[in-house]
This record gives structure tokens, sequence and C-alpha cells, in this order.
């Protein structure tokens, strides 16, 4: 298939490739459909926005190939009589040069620009965009490339959005507790479900609640960015929910990615989106789901709504709908992060100084990231195991990404010794000396908040417990 060089500024590769195979199918090998192909196709089409723009003419330049190839068949055969054996092969190999095809991908066993079967399946599968389709690396090189550029003319970069404890919450019907069952009777109508938070998901048996300020993090971020859900649901349940947030499929169209998509089990990665490493930022509450991405990666506070949550995650405590609480729409977890994400927008588009397409969005996060414990310099008292490696430890790399320095010793530099228990030696000291003695999580508050929280409501009680269960936020 030959792409143009520019896409419209609404569009991506993803959605001109779904378009040009539809049109491919319905144009060349509708006959040959069987009954449960063209259903499938049915579902397919309904995923994916018409635009012709950034594939023009590759219909027609496909029959004027065929037709010049068959052209030329015609000569060889009137040829044939008069011609020796010799010159036959030369004119046969000729038209084989004139019409090779590199086949940058395929559709089922059909390369996608030739229409010649092939041999074996080879390349990454792109079945998200439409079903059966895979491209060769070289054709993914050059659609980022491509892609990357438009965007950055129209000052947007990508962004990849989990779905479960990010942007929404959801049970199983059946999993909901006795303290929850006011929510039944609380649910928005599923025929306008862009005015409404809370769904009852009859087929599916659950109910999910979206994360206050969802609708609007999405309105605004869309400004900024092209946006892929990722998720380690399966498809039906991906769509589903991409159809309660965004109805009218104006933010995320085909870049709708499940668990059936990976090309790793078990694990997320940026190897089938269609979107330059450099230029993509990461939603997630789950940070080892992107082992190969974590520079790319804005961990998420996990938002659990509903108690089956907690119980998934480990918390003892009442959840949000049994305390019949929630986040707040104004200083909560998706509140904070646009704001983040506004700040690295204007970095990288306003500020940084290099050619716009060698600029590295990983960058400008770590920088943003570094700036928000700067200054502080950090002791830990037993707060890992014994014996334990202490910069290994999650919270000390944490603390480290965040800008602080951390060490082992103390001294009159040190500004804060983090510990649960204000009987250790360190403890004491630090309170002798008027130091900052402050729990574990106001490290994780930081880091979930991009800000550097107040210390008074993270102190070291007497009897604080080791390990003291947490359901609510890390800003509480």
């Amino acid at each position: 298939m030959s792409l143009v060089s520019d896409s419209p500024v609404n569009s991506s590769s993803s959605d001109d490739f779904a378009a040009f195979l539809d049109d491919a199918l319905d144009s060349g090998d509708s006959s040959q459909s069987s009954p449960d192909d063209d259903e499938d196709n049915d579902k397919d089409k309904d995923n994916h926005n018409d635009l012709e723009a950034q594939l023009p003419n590759d219909l027609d330049t496909q029959r004027i190939k065929r037709r010049k190839v068959a052209e030329e068949l015609e000569n060889i055969e009137e040829l044939q009589a008069s011609t020796s054996h010799s010159s036959l092969e030369q004119t046969l190999e000729a038209s084989k040069k004139k019409d090779e095809c590199t086949h940058p991908g395929s559709f089922g066993e059909m390369c996608i620009l030739c229409g010649q079967r092939l041999q074996a399946e080879s390349g990454v599968t792109f079945g998200y965009i439409h079903k059966g389709l895979r491209l060769q690396n070289d054709e993914i090189v050059r659609l980022r490339n491509t892609d990357m550029k438009n965007l950055l003319r129209h000052k947007k970069l990508y962004l990849v959005l989990d779905l479960d404890h990010t942007l929404l919450n959801s049970t199983e019907l059946r999993d909901m507790t006795s303290e929850e069952e006011y929510l039944k009777s609380q649910t928005d109508s599923p025929q306008d479900v862009s005015k409404g938070n809370l769904f009852m998901l009859t087929l599916m048996r659950m109910m999910t609640k979206l994360r206050p300020f969802a609708r609007t993090f999405l309105k605004e971020a869309s400004e900024m960015f092209e946006m892929y859900i990722y998720t380690m649901g399966d498809r039906a349940y991906a769509l589903e929910m991409a159809e309660l947030l965004d109805p009218q499929r104006e933010y995320f169209s085909s870049r709708v990615i499940s668990r059936d998509d990976g090309t790793q089990k078990h694990q997320k990665g940026l190897d089938i989106v269609l979107g330059q490493e450099s230029a993509v930022l990461i939603l997630d509450d789950t940070e080892h789901a992107w082992t190969k991405h974590k520079e790319n990666l804005i961990l998420m506070e996990r938002y659990l709504f509903f108690a089956s949550s907690c119980r998934q995650f480990g918390f003892n405590c009442k959840s949000l709908s049994e305390l019949k609480s929630d986040e707040s729409d104004t200083d909560g977890a998706l509140a904070t992060v646009l704001e983040v994400l506004k700040q690295i927008h204007k970095i990288f588009f306003d500020e940084l100084k290099d050619n716009l397409v060698d600029r590295d969005v990983r960058q400008v996060l770590k920088t943003v990231k570094k700036e928000i414990l700067k200054g502080c310099k950090i002791v830990f008292s037993r707060v890992f195991p014994t014996k334990y490696q202490a910069e290994n430890h999650h919270l000390w790399k944490m603390a480290e990404q965040l800008g602080a320095t951390c060490t082992t010793e103390l001294d009159s530099s040190v500004t804060h010794v983090v510990s649960n228990d204000v009987g250790t030696e360190k403890s004491r000291w630090a309170v002798k000396h008027n130091k900052f003695l402050v729990l574990p999580r106001w490290i994780e508050a930081a880091n979930y908040m991009w800000q550097k929280k107040p210390e008074e409501n993270f102190s070291v009680k007497p009897n604080e417990e080791l390990i003291t269960p947490v359901c609510s936020n890390a800003n509480s």
C-alpha cells in the first residue's frame, strides 16, 4: 500500500488503514467472501473512520498496475509464436521487475499493496485497526515518521490511557457487598451515556463507575494528544468501556487496544502503537505492565471505588462506594495529572530549543518530575527489610526520581527522616534536630500528586503501625 506523506489533523494511520482496507474489501473481494466474513467485516467497519484523504488513488493504482500486467501478458502471447525461448524469458523478467512489490503488510494472506497471496504470515499484527492486518517493520517505521511529523505540526503528542483503576472502576454484580446495593438504584441511563458516570451493564453482569473528572479530562487532553486506550481487559470489554467514555467517537476512534492485541502475555508495549516512542506518554496504575517503557509512564494512583477492587489489592477497609464518597473533581487524580500533561506539552513545544522532530517527551517528563522534591535530602529508618540493599528499594528510587537526594548517613544537611516508628535512633535524631519526620506515604503522595505535600499531614505518630492499610487517596 502506498500511503501519502500527510494526513488530516484529526486522523491517524490506524484510521486510514481501516478505511483503506474496508474499501479494498468492498471493491475487490466481496464476491469471494463468506457470510461469516461479511459479518466480521461489518463489525470491524463500525470501529473505524472514513479518512480517504490519506490514501487517495491506491485502489486506482492497483487497477492500473493489474491492467498493465494483463496487457503485457497479451503481448507475450502474441510474441510466443515468433520469439525464441530466451527472449520470452527476458520479457517475463522485465515484467516481473517492473511490478515487483516489497509486501509492506498483509491482510489475511493477501499483500495490502499488490494483492498477491503470500506464503507465510510475518510482521506485527494490528488487529485492533482491522481484523487480519499485519505490517512489516519498515512500513511501521514509515507510518510512525509520517504520522509524527503531521501531529507535531499541529502541536500534538500521543497519550496511551489505561482503563481499569485509571479512568474508571468496574465490578461484577455478584461481587458487590450489601453496603453497595444502593448503587443499583442510582445508575445512569444507557440511552445517553455522555451525561452519566455510573452504569449497569446488564449483558456483561457488571457495574462501571467513571472516575471523577474523566469526561473533562478527555476533552481537554484531546486538544494536546492523539489518544489510545490500552487495557488488559478483553476486546469486548474494551469496546464497551470506550463507548461509555467516548460515545460520540471523538477521542479514540479505532485506537482501542485490548489484551487480545498484545504481542507479549501479561505485558503492554508500544510496538503496536503507531506513534514514535519519543512522543508518547502513558497513564497507567500498574508499573510492571510497562517494563520496556517506564520512561514514558506517568504512574496513576489507583481508583478503587468498589469493594471488590479494594479486596483485589489487599486493602482491608471500606471502599469509596461503601463510604458513599468519591474523589474530588477539582483536586482528584485526573485533574492533577491534566495539569502535569499541560506543563509537559508546553515545555515540549514552547521551551525546548532543539529541532522539533528531535525532541523527546521522556526527557521532559523526567525533568518535570525531578523538580518535585528538589532540595530534599532523605534518610530512611527501618522502612526497608533487614539486609535489603537500600538503593534498590522502590521508595529510594521513587524519591530520587522526584529529585531528592537519598543517603544512609545522618548529618546537618539531611532535611527528612522517613520512618514508621518514632522510637528508632534516626527518628529521635530528627526530632532532636528539628528535622521533618514523615511516613513513607509522604513520598508516595508526592509521586502521585506531582507536588511536595505538607509534611505535617504525614508526620509519624507514637505507636504508628509498621504497615498501615490505606484505601483512600495518597493525598488524604
